[in-house]
C-alpha cells in the first residue's frame, strides 16, 4: 500500500511541480530580457544599452531578443578574470 500511496503522491504533485517551476522542467537555453536583467542583477534600461552597443552576448530571433544562458556564463567568467571584473 506504500507503493500505491508514494506513486499517487508522485502522480499528484508533478502538474503543479510542473507548472509552478517549467523552467526547471526543461533547461532553459536562452533568457528574455527581463529574465536576463533579473538574472544579472542589472537594471533593463543597462541591459538594453549594452544589447544595442554589442557588448553582452545576445541573438534576435525575428523581434525577439534573446539573451543564451551558455554564452551569457562565458561572458561573466571572462569579465571577472579581469582585474576584478573591470573593463578598463
Amino acid at each position: 500500500m506504500a507503493d500505491r500511496v508514494s506513486t499517487t503522491t508522485s502522480r499528484e504533485s508533478r502538474p503543479k511541480r510542473m507548472a509552478e517551476s517549467a523552467g526547471d522542467a526543461t533547461p532553459r537555453l536562452a533568457l528574455r530580457p527581463k529574465e536576463a536583467s533579473k538574472a544579472l542583477g542589472i537594471g533593463p534600461r543597462l541591459l538594453w544599452s549594452m544589447t544595442n552597443r554589442g557588448e553582452i552576448p545576445h541573438i534576435k530571433l525575428g523581434k525577439a531578443v534573446l539573451y543564451p544562458v551558455a554564452e551569457l556564463e562565458r561572458w561573466l567568467s571572462e569579465r571577472a578574470q579581469r582585474k576584478g571584473g573591470n573593463r578598463r
